[in-house]
């Protein structure tokens, strides 16, 4: 079968050096023209040297203009050292024919005495006077201009994506970047690969519906909505949602990033907006999404420093008006995402803009049992893996880290010459994730290791007996990347957390540095993340939600956003005294709390501590021969009714 001569992969490729190349030849090009392709290699003088060549009969002939004369020695002359630099040309052959100097004539008058007196003496044989050639020197001047220019145009060209289109601009930047996916595009993804979000898809699956059969709500008065916003977390699926709409809508779907619109050159993001949308107008029904769209979406007036008028915010503003400009009935949808809702323009967010609001949020555990699913798909993996299993052991995991568990189970089963991926492959990767890489080979003293593993134990222990905190499944006093012990927890899942469940958990984090002071009557550094943990907690318990019977129903929690311009705080002097002193106060109860705890326990804490320097990483098993069966587990009923 003869090769196809249509095929993109055998086609000439473009390269930025192939034109540098190109300047290089070409300037070398008009060298050798200018020069007569001549390869002597010509030596500077001076006229009183030249004088003593002359007088001792060493000159055959002499070429000049008015300012410059190039000398031709006699080929005898050439055995003289003295001529020894320009007795070979550049090919280092020998270089009977000359030119072999040049030099700066002076005085014409004068110099052409010499030279008729020596021709008279018999000391030259020929010399001739050269006619100036301007057009010469105006063409070799100006060529390598017009090579520069020319060069120049063309590699902004290729920067651009060629100049012919989009009403005469030169270089094209003024166009949108949007890629276009259509029915004849190969697009995969649909809602079948999205799981979970059924909130989300069946809100996007009406605006795809929309489109399909627009007459079916606007028969009755209804009115297409102009744009939808998909708000949430990062990696919960947002952008993977707006591919399954491009996969199921069967129209045309424009699809960008909001800082494809954002360029130094003043006026870009908002020709590219009215391109984008003069696009979008002429394929409707068609589907626009814009992700990341607070890269040009925010609120318009924050950045002060750099005054109002700056090119985002007209890009903005060309944005508004494009929402709200085209008619109802033009079949042009918006969508678009973000994790940042709260710092958007309220322009931006109204009705008739963005008509409706989606919030993505954390998969819980069902729906992270249907996206391990998935993502097992193109797995090989054990006949008794559990997906429920897995779920549960990822409370808090989005879509995108439960992707990232399966691909690094699977590396760290291939890296153990395993067949299929395993459970305790899974377990690996997710202790992987979340503690980070353990390092066996970091030095650890004795006694530091005896401090880190009744430090863990007194995490352990306090949260053991303590109802509201989470179960414990793991500790370990192996270092992971930049802790040196961790224990991992199976925390509940709520949607509302009561004041007694955070004090349990903020008692349970300050069972570290308890366990130091009732083992060793000192602390050490070690609770430096402890500390901050349990400071947030205390201070959202006074500051926001309104737990403190001190500072009673108040928050100063701003959802809008807006107080982080603000320079000064929603309370006086006093009141921050007051809420440092409840932070202070709830922090330390907590912590004799803990020690209270850790007191009545001493011997199964120290018997817990001995065990984990013995083997370095316990179970919950373990707990249980020491503690007994904690009384306050319950049965995970999640599963049961499915």
């Amino acid at each position: 079968m003869a090769p196809n001569s249509n095929n993109k992969n055998s086609g000439f490729k473009y390269s930025p050096w192939m034109s540098l190349a190109t300047v290089i030849v070409i300037f070398i090009t008009i060298s050798f023209i200018s020069n007569g392709f001549d390869l002597s290699n010509p030596g500077k003088t001076s006229l009183s040297k030249f004088n003593q060549f002359l007088q001792a009969g060493q000159v055959d002939k002499v070429t000049f203009t008015n300012t410059k004369a190039t000398v031709f020695l006699k080929k005898e002359a050439l055995d003289d050292k003295n001529h020894e630099k320009v007795k070979n040309d550049y090919t280092n052959k020998l270089n009977t024919k000359g030119p072999h100097y040049y030099f700066e004539i002076g005085d014409l008058k004068t110099f052409q005495e010499n030279l008729a007196k020596a021709d008279a003496e018999k000391k030259i044989n020929s010399y001739e006077k050269e006619p100036e050639s301007f057009l010469g020197d105006l063409i070799v001047g100006i060529i390598p201009i017009l090579l520069l220019v020319v060069l120049w145009i063309f590699m902004m060209r290729r920067m651009s994506g060629g100049a012919g289109g989009g009403g005469g601009q030169i270089f094209n930047i003024g166009k949108s970047k949007a890629k276009l996916f259509d029915e004849k595009t190969d697009t995969r993804v649909t809602f079948e690969n999205v799981a979970g979000l059924e909130g989300a898809k069946e809100e996007i699956m009406e605006i795809v519906e929309f489109l399909k059969n627009p007459e079916k709500y606007t028969s009755i008065g209804g009115k297409i909505p102009k744009g939808a916003l998909l708000v949430g977390p990062p990696g919960t699926g947002k952008t993977l949602l707006a591919k399954a709409v491009a996969g199921e809508a069967k129209v045309p779907f424009f699809s960008l990033s909001g800082s494809d619109f954002v360029e130094m050159f003043v006026g870009v993001g908002a020709s590219r907006v009215r391109d984008l949308f003069k696009q979008a107008k002429e394929k409707a029904p068609a589907i626009i999404f814009i992700d990341e769209i607070d890269a040009v979406g925010r609120a318009r007036g924050k950045n002060s420093m750099t005054g109002g008028n700056d090119e985002r915010e007209n890009t903005l503003n060309q944005l508004l008006t494009e929402m709200d400009g085209f008619g109802t009935n033009s079949n042009v949808i918006v969508l678009a995402a973000t994790n940042r809702a709260d710092v958007l323009d309220k322009a931006l967010l109204r009705a008739g803009r963005f008509d409706r609001q989606i919030y993505v949020d954390l998969p819980d555990i069902r729906e992270r049992k249907q996206i391990f699913e998935v993502h097992l798909k193109p797995i090989k993996k054990s006949e008794e893996l559990d997906t429920e299993f897995l779920a549960k052991q990822t409370p808090g995991f989005s879509g995108a880290d439960i992707a990232n568990v399966c691909n690094e189970a699977a590396l760290i089963a291939a890296r153990k010459d395993k067949k299929a991926v395993d459970k305790q492959d899974f377990l690996d990767a997710v202790d992987r994730i979340v503690g980070g890489l353990e390092k066996k080979n970091k030095i650890v003293t004795p006694s530091e290791k005896k401090a880190i593993a009744y430090h863990e134990a007194g995490h352990a222990t306090v949260s053991w007996m303590l109802e509201h905190a989470a179960p414990l499944v793991k500790v370990t006093i192996v270092p992971r990347g930049q802790s040196l012990g961790a224990a991992w927890y199976l925390p509940e899942e709520r949607l509302i957390v009561r004041t007694d469940q955070m004090l349990d958990e903020m008692c349970a984090t300050m069972g570290g540095r308890a366990a130091e002071k009732v083992i060793f009557n000192e602390i050490s550094t070690g609770a430096l993340s402890d500390l901050e943990k349990v400071t947030r907690q205390a201070r959202a318990m006074v500051t926001i939600y309104g737990l403190n019977d001190k500072l009673g129903n108040i928050t100063y929690y701003d959802s809008s956003g807006q107080s982080e311009y603000n320079f000064s705080k929603p309370y006086s002097e006093d009141t921050a005294r007051v809420i440092d002193f409840e932070v202070s106060k709830l922090i330390e109860e907590q912590y004799q709390r803990a020690i209270h705890l850790l007191e009545t326990h001493k011997d199964k804490l120290t018997l817990l501590a001995n065990i984990l320097i013995e083997k370095e990483v316990i179970f919950k098993d373990d707990l249980e021969a020491i503690f007994g069966k904690r009384p306050f587990d319950k049965e995970d009923e999640i599963f049961a009714d499915k």
